[in-house]
């Protein structure tokens, strides 16, 4: 998987304004919407936001300083929603509280629903929506990231949505994005549905967001493993990805091994299973969670006073070795005390 840097947000990306869309009293009736557009913005969305969340703390300080050098100037939204089209499955009844909703991404282009059957959406009140054009062959920053963030917010803005039970989903290389956007965007998706595709986090490629939405990440976050028993590579990736969820705290998992499937959408009878498995939280106590954090922040601590005595002993490029790993082993966690750290020393 790509290391995203915010070049990737440079020259050519435009800035398109927000504008109303139907109110949730006028919102189209319960059933299949193909080729849906939307119009409004998010601040989710947004480019600095995506770098907030997504990006490690150097990351992020080296990639505005290569923007900065470069003299172009990064463009907030990356999407135009003009040219942009959404599959929408609405139930035919709402709860009290209002519908679930579900924001699936698919490694292909095509938004077709792949179940004919809805009944695991029909029994959780559980919207379902989805892009065109957010398959695997598109970039992850600029496209199938926002454009499944403005879907879950346009859904929000039309229908009563109980903001408890909104979710992110995906199938394979989708799956892969939607586990990120559940550990980036923790205040909005409260869970992921992951099907046949998974990775560990806390790693170069997958770096930890902030310490308050990990908090909420590890606190309220459902993650439900949902993968073909024939499908032994993603399998034994799950298994990579759950050991590191253990890592970071991260208890309320679930896992379903589907019998006679290999790598592909599960069957309508599998993903109601998966739905429910969604909605069954198992929340760890704050006494467990306690005892987990003070571990890792134990270790942070103790690698970041070894960086403050490397630079104390002028040894410059070992300690900027090391702030580099833990810069990638801890992310958003080390902050501000990284940055600080990352910052030109006299010698």
């Amino acid at each position: 998987m790509e290391v995203w840097t915010l070049r990737l947000l440079l020259t050519g990306i435009l800035v398109f304004p927000a504008a109303s869309i139907a109110a949730a009293d006028s919102a189209a009736p319960p059933g299949l919407q193909k080729n849906v557009r939307f119009a409004e913005y998010s601040p989710l969305s947004r480019a600095s936001e995506l770098e907030r969340r997504l990006f490690s703390p150097l990351q992020a300080l080296r990639a505005n300083e290569d923007i900065a050098q470069s003299g172009h100037e990064v463009r907030e939204q990356s999407i135009d929603l003009a040219q942009e089209e959404f599959t929408v499955y609405v139930p035919p009844a709402m709860p009290g509280n209002g519908y679930a909703l579900l924001v699936f991404v698919m490694p292909w282009a095509s938004p077709a629903l792949p179940w004919r059957r809805t009944e695991g959406l029909d029994k959780h009140g559980m919207i379902f929506v989805m892009a065109a054009r957010s398959g695997n062959d598109a970039n992850v920053l600029d496209r199938r990231e926002p454009l499944a963030l403005l879907a879950a917010h346009n859904i929000m803005l039309r229908y009563r949505i109980d903001p408890a039970r909104v979710y992110v989903g995906g199938l394979s290389g989708g799956s892969r994005v939607a586990m990120r956007l559940a550990l980036a965007y923790p205040d909005l998706f409260h869970g992921a549905l992951l099907n046949a595709g998974s990775d560990p986090i806390g790693t170069a490629q997958i770096r930890l967001p902030p310490a308050d939405l990990m908090h909420q990440f590890q606190e309220a976050s459902r993650l439900v493993y949902l993968t073909g028993k024939d499908d032994v590579l993603n399998l034994d990736l799950d298994m990579h990805s759950r050991d590191s969820m253990q890592d970071w705290c991260v208890f309320d998992v679930s896992t379903l091994t589907i019998a006679w499937t290999g790598h592909e959408v599960v069957n309508a009878v599998a993903f109601r299973r998966g739905v429910d498995a969604l909605e069954a939280h198992d929340r760890p106590s704050p006494e467990k969670l306690a005892s987990c954090r003070r571990r890792y922040r134990q270790e942070l601590d103790e690698k970041l006073h070894e960086v403050e005595l490397l630079q104390a002993g002028d040894k410059m490029d070992q300690a900027a070795a090391l702030l580099d790993a833990i810069d990638q082993r801890f992310g958003g966690l080390a902050a501000p005390r990284s940055l600080e750290l990352a910052q030109p020393h006299d010698r």
